[in-house]
């Protein structure tokens, strides 16, 4: 402790390091796809990473599944270009991601969070030039209250910290109780979102030029493209849409 009675900023990383190591020696990390011991300070073996449905070729606007030797853009975007600029995702939606997604967002396992959130923090590749803002795709409070958490959130703070980008949770609101968007057809889809979502007085008084939008999962993208163009409306000028998988 210094002369101001505070413990100083060293001091409480050496403390932190300690805790994290005692921690890993008394609850060493194990795969949740395998169960075998996790490879490093993840809870994922080394085999079962390298299996994990790894995105690769798609649609640089939607992120679309698109043959090898296809065109940047799938046929549905060059004829109706989405409101977003474009997409980035870390998966293919498909085992075991999919199992991993479905565990934090309907069983509130969070360590499946933290192994995901870490993995996309790791992996990303790095923007250039950065968002000035990271919004993840908010639930509406009554969900929010039913589930405890947003698996959204959870996944863009480690994306936050690896760029040094805010995180920024209450610039976009949700304002309608929508049902879920599973099982619905993309024409479905689009309606359900419709008018769903509010931008905070804040952002709409100073839009940020570029910002990226976080959720867990793309389907068709009607929600990113809602939320998209109330970004558009208000002066943002390159909204990319960051998912963790792609169905």
């Amino acid at each position: 402790m210094n002369g101001t009675g505070k413990v100083p900023g060293a001091t409480v990383r050496i403390a932190g390091r300690l805790t994290k190591a005692l921690v890993r020696a008394l609850y060493p990390p194990v795969c949740l796809v395998c169960r075998a011991p996790g490879h490093g300070d993840l809870d994922l073996c080394a085999p079962c990473r390298a299996e994990l449905p790894w995105f690769r070729h798609g649609c640089a606007a939607c992120a679309r599944r698109l043959p090898d030797r296809a065109g940047p853009l799938c046929g549905t975007c060059l004829r109706r270009p989405p409101a977003f600029d474009a997409t980035r995702a870390l998966f293919y939606y498909a085992p075991p991601v999919d199992r991993l997604i479905a565990g934090l967002k309907y069983r509130g396992r969070l360590a499946h969070g933290r192994l995901l959130g870490s993995l996309w923090a790791d992996t990303l590749s790095v923007p250039d030039p950065l968002p000035e803002l990271i919004l993840p795709v908010p639930l509406h409070p009554a969900r929010l209250r039913e589930r405890g958490f947003n698996q959204a959130l959870e996944l863009a703070r480690p994306l936050g910290r690896r760029l040094g980008v805010s995180v920024a949770p209450a610039l976009i609101r949700r304002v309608v109780p929508t049902p879920s968007q599973q099982g619905l057809r993309g024409r479905e889809r689009r309606r359900n979102v419709r008018q769903a979502f509010a931008l905070s007085p804040a952002l709409a008084c100073a839009p940020p030029e570029r910002v990226a939008l976080v959720d867990d999962v793309m389907t068709t993208g009607s929600t990113a493209g809602e939320i998209a163009l109330l970004l558009r409306r208000a002066g943002v000028e390159r909204v990319e849409v960051w998912v963790l998988a792609r169905a």
